[in-house]
């Protein structure tokens, strides 16, 4: 098998057990929980997105890595952890831009995913950082859905209301 076939194989596989995982396991408990709390919880995983500046280290990386790509999967990792990290501290304060900033950071991480995941050519140049868009991006595919979904769900009593 080709490393294309070998990342889309893993890729797959990793959404698709994370999905199951989210539906099955997380998805029941969370509907518990106020949209506060458990829009918390689904941002706690990107917080950790600044990980994606790994791309930018030369070491980590078969060199040859697309420069477009590792400064923008980078950059966009950094801003995207930094925004869900502004948004889980308004969360916690019930700040009432909470919601405001899960909307832009959730908007802005997914167009961050999405664009970086386009890039198939640097496949061939992970290396080490083989393992980000192999795990860690399914991971963070399945709670942005999960956090569009809940936000849906959070805005129809305030929409139902006015």
């Amino acid at each position: 098998m080709t490393p294309t076939v070998i990342f889309l194989l893993q890729f797959a596989m990793s959404l698709f057990v994370f999905a199951l995982i989210a539906a099955w396991y997380v998805a029941p408990w969370l509907a518990r929980l106020s949209a506060a709390a458990a829009l918390s919880i689904l941002l706690l995983p990107h917080a950790f997105r600044h990980i994606g500046m790994s791309f930018l280290v030369p070491n980590l990386n078969n060199g040859g890595l697309p420069e477009a790509f590792a400064t923008s999967a980078s950059y966009g990792d950094l801003l995207s952890a930094f925004l869900a990290i502004v948004a889980l501290i308004a969360l916690r304060w019930r700040s009432v831009a909470a919601f405001p900033l899960v909307w832009g950071f959730n908007l802005l991480g997914t167009v961050d995913l999405v664009n970086a995941l386009r890039q198939a050519e640097a496949i061939a140049y992970f290396g080490p950082t083989w393992f980000i868009p192999t795990f860690f991006v399914p991971v963070l595919l399945v709670t942005h859905v999960m956090i569009f979904a809940r936000l849906l769900k959070a805005d129809r009593p305030q929409i139902a209301s006015a």
